[in-house]
């Protein structure tokens, strides 16, 4: 399928997060020819300089050795048209770029990120994702709430970047000055601040939470404010809570990043483990689940699955009939297509499925490679039906 018109040029002009690049409508696209350039590189600071420089070499030499007439034209009106934004220095706060480009399609997207993907430059029939992908699934957006008995900060890490959304204070009278009110009563009333405040803070993180798609909510301050506020919060909120953890309230933002980095890293470990289990024990139970490049290939074209699991940083070659999509993993591909007599390309087995359970409405988990039940596994699905 041909990208839509508005969704052929983007140039980003600052760091997005990776979950603002919408990849549906990427997975949608494909052409009969190998016509899409994708390029992945890191280039926050200058030791990415001339890795960067060999890497391209490298690669745009072995694409060019082996594509001839037509196709090599392609490819260089497209290296052109692509070529500024693969070479240009990182702006502030940029430490990867993304680049999809097709000249044959006048289509041109660029996307600067504030984390690192790995290196990677691909020609393909359609848009290389599955760095995408993993990437997406590495940096989940989370809500951190920084609080204590004075103030609270709701801030969204995406992918590396921090947004402050809210920011409350309140003044709960610290200072018990001479000929004021009595010990007694000056607890009672800071108590009652705080809990309008702390009942304040909920209301707002409530609605916050409910406009935002995050991973969930990391509970941060000093002392024991946040504990009273968890207790507060509504149970849907309390629910979403990754962690609590002791931070200063003037905690640097790359620690606040570092830490909040930290919780989610070992909530998606866990996460991976969970889908491993669920997995295993419908496969042991005779469920609804599939193992194995065939079947879940199978199950992928008749729309039935619901979880696409992968082995995360796995790859599993084969080709594909860009006429008809036939699909064939760990085989050479052929002159012609054997079933309609299309044209063949090879591919990465996994990128394709990946691109399909995105048409098909699937939801995509990588899966830790000890977590899968079967070494020999890199893939498997639970299904709808």
């Amino acid at each position: 399928m041909n990208p839509e018109e508005p969704f052929r040029k983007i140039l980003t002009e600052a760091p997005v997060p990776v979950t603002d690049i919408d990849i549906r409508p990427l997975a949608e696209i494909y052409a009969e020819k190998n016509v899409y350039l994708s390029v992945y590189l890191p280039v926050g600071g200058r030791e990415n300089e001339h890795p960067n420089k060999i890497f391209l070499d490298s690669r745009l030499k072995a694409i060019k050795e082996v594509v001839t007439g037509e196709l090599l034209s392609d490819f260089e009106k497209t290296l052109e048209m692509a070529e500024e934004y693969i070479f240009e220095p990182a702006i502030s706060g940029e430490k990867g770029r993304i680049i999809f480009a097709s000249s044959p399609e006048s289509f041109l997207q660029v996307y600067r990120l504030a984390v690192e993907p790995e290196r990677s430059l691909v020609l393909d029939t359609s848009p290389y994702l599955l760095p995408l992908a993993r990437l997406r699934a590495d940096y989940e957006d989370y809500g951190m709430l920084l609080v204590d008995s004075q103030e609270a900060r709701f801030v969204c890490i995406r992918s590396d970047l921090a947004e402050e959304r809210e920011h409350l204070s309140t003044d709960l009278m610290n200072k018990h000055k001479k000929g004021g009110w009595s010990q007694m009563r000056f607890n009672r009333q800071r108590k009652e601040a705080m809990k309008s405040f702390f009942t304040e803070v909920a209301g707002n993180v409530e609605d916050t939470c409910g406009k935002l798609k995050t991973k969930g909510l990391v509970l941060a301050g000093p002392g024991n404010a946040k504990q009273q506020l968890q207790e507060m919060l509504p149970e849907e909120v309390r629910n979403s809570i990754l962690d609590v953890i002791d931070v200063p309230m003037d905690i640097p933002k790359d620690e606040l990043i570092e830490s909040g980095n930290s919780v989610l890293q070992e909530e998606e470990l866990a996460e991976s483990n969970r889908w491993a289990k669920k997995f295993k024990s419908e496969i042991l139970k005779g469920g609804l689940a599939v193992a194995g490049v065939k079947n879940v290939g199978q199950a992928l074209e008749q729309a039935r699955v619901n979880v696409l699991l992968m082995r995360r940083a796995s790859s599993v070659p084969g080709w594909i009939c860009e006429r008809c999509q036939n699909l064939q993993a760990n085989a050479t591909p052929p002159v012609e297509c054997d079933r309609c007599g299309g044209p063949t390309s090879k591919v990465n087995i996994l990128e394709e499925f990946y691109e399909l359970a995105q048409r098909t409405g699937a939801d995509v988990e990588f899966v830790e490679e000890d977590d899968f039940p079967d070494q020999d596994y890199v893939v498997g699905a639970l299904l709808r039906y």
